[in-house]
């Protein structure tokens, strides 16, 4: 018992359970196919009603629960909210598989939403349950995990499409015995004892918590020798490790009845972390790209089936993103080795690469042959996770990891605020209903605008950095020229 228990305890036993739940629960074979399948004889759906009435559903769904499940996660302690990811993946997929109406699909998408929502759980479950030093750690092994579980599901649908070893059915199937795996290991994930928020354990308390058994014991080895040599002794120490529970206990209860304290430090902390320029702008274009770039993948099949109709291409679409999940990947860690001062030269790189992105959208949607599309849409991907990885990096340098977390929920809500208006104008049946070539002219002028407005920026930075180098130049040769007149004097 003592070793499980010590197994439990380790760093390593949260962090792997995570890893497992994460690889499993993202390998989604089906989802490279997901046009063909909706389109093809399983469902006989119509294209515009996948684009224009089902796929809508997930914005909406993923903007109304996002805020109530961000609360709910830290209030929670994670770990329910993770196994509740579980379930609701697994109901999803299991409506994909034996449902066929419109009405059916729409409610799938409302449930994934909820998954998609719930992504935060996972992603803060690790810092509730390792030390800080680990953190680096743990998030990168998160990560790592999931980008390889997309990856192999995009390879594994590859493969079983075309040598047609499973049908489109079948592979639904095997996805629900994965997802029943991860549902295993959500289980078995340790229950958090704090959370960022709600539950977190103030300085002033610890303080006071080792002040007090300074007090009664003084060190602990004096403690342990007077235990074993005195039993009145003991009983003290056993009174004072249950005082030390009841403080515990009730600090809980305390962050837990403390809902309007917890929703006012957040407020403060929102205005402070915003009251920064330069967090400001790389949030603001955080939010824009990042509702374009969900706009563009949600819909971009779509573009595909209408660029080359027959099945024909459609059997390569997992190839194409396992290649792009790798390319991004690499992408995103080798900015890590590069000596740029991105505080100066950020924005204009947001800019310049924003428009390159805006390039890669028009020539996808003119182009006309499916294999410039997937060409384009790998560029596409790649520049989206590289600017995506310095902004991350630049917001979070100077901020604390309950601010840090605050400052990318409220940067996604915004992105998907963007998404949800741009859904429901052009996209909504009940709306403009656009055809999916307009739709994405549409997406392609977004980017070009986002790009236009950090290139002005940009330049506008660059170039006070430079005068001000300039003047502090300046200032340094008449000081030393005054200084060398004073020595001659």
């Amino acid at each position: 018992m003592e070793s499980v228990k010590r197994l439990s305890s380790d760093w390593r036993y949260p962090t792997t359970l995570l890893c497992v739940y994460g690889f499993f629960s993202t390998v989604k074979p089906l989802e490279p196919f997901l046009i063909p399948f909706l389109t093809g004889p399983d469902k006989n759906l119509t294209t515009e009603q996948v684009n224009n009435q089902i796929f809508p559903v997930w914005t909406y769904s993923y903007l109304s629960v996002l805020v109530p499940v961000f609360l709910l996660t830290d209030w929670l302690r994670y770990k329910p909210v993770v196994v509740f990811q579980c379930v609701m993946l697994f109901i999803t997929t299991a409506l994909l598989r034996w449902t066929e109406s419109v009405l059916a699909m729409q409610a799938m998408q409302f449930c994934y939403g909820v998954v998609t929502a719930s992504d935060v759980a996972y992603f803060s479950f690790i810092y509730s349950v390792v030390d800080l030093k680990r953190y680096r750690k743990a998030t990168s092994y998160s990560r790592s995990v999931q980008l390889l579980g997309y990856t192999v599901g995009s390879v594994l649908g590859q493969l079983l499409v075309s040598f047609d070893l499973m049908s489109y059915n079948n592979i639904l199937v095997f996805t629900l015995v994965l997802t029943a795996v991860a549902l295993v290991a959500s289980c078995l994930l340790p229950m958090p004892q704090r959370s960022m928020f709600f539950h977190r354990k103030h300085s002033g308390q610890r303080a006071a918590e080792e002040g007090a058994k300074r007090q009664r014991g003084g060190s602990e080895d004096e403690e342990r020798h007077s235990e074993t040599s005195n039993t009145s002794l003991g009983d003290k120490g056993d009174t004072k490790e249950q005082r030390v529970e009841e403080d515990e206990d009730s600090e809980e209860i305390k962050g837990a009845a403390s809902c309007s304290q917890v929703a006012l430090q957040l407020w403060r902390d929102f205005r402070q972390c915003y009251s920064s320029r330069q967090l400001l702008y790389w949030s603001v274009w955080w939010a824009m790209a990042t509702c374009g770039y969900n706009q563009t993948v949600n819909y971009v099949q779509v573009l595909w089936e209408h660029v080359q109709p027959s099945q024909n291409f459609s059997i390569y679409n997992g190839g194409v993103e396992a290649a792009s999940n790798l390319l991004s990947a690499a992408t995103a860690y080798g900015i890590g080795f590069t000596e740029v001062r991105w505080e100066q030269w950020g924005e204009l790189a947001l800019g310049g690469f924003s428009g390159l992105g805006a390039a890669a959208l028009f020539l996808m949607t003119f182009a006309g042959n499916i294999w410039v599309c997937y060409a384009t849409y790998t560029i596409f991907k790649c520049l989206y996770m590289l600017l995506i990885t310095i902004a991350m990096y630049q917001i979070a340098a100077d901020l604390s990891m309950e601010r840090y977390a605050l400052v990318f929920g409220a940067n996604n809500f915004g992105a998907l605020l963007l998404q949800t208006i741009i859904t429901s104008v052009v996209v909504d049946s009940g709306a403009l209903g656009l055809p999916i070539v307009p739709q994405f002219i549409i997406y392609a002028s977004y980017f070009s605008v986002i790009s236009v407005v950090f290139l002005i920026r940009g330049i506008f930075s660059v170039c006070k950095a430079q005068r001000i180098k300039k003047e502090q130049s300046s200032m340094e040769i008449t000081t030393a020229t005054f200084g060398k007149l004073e020595d001659g004097f």
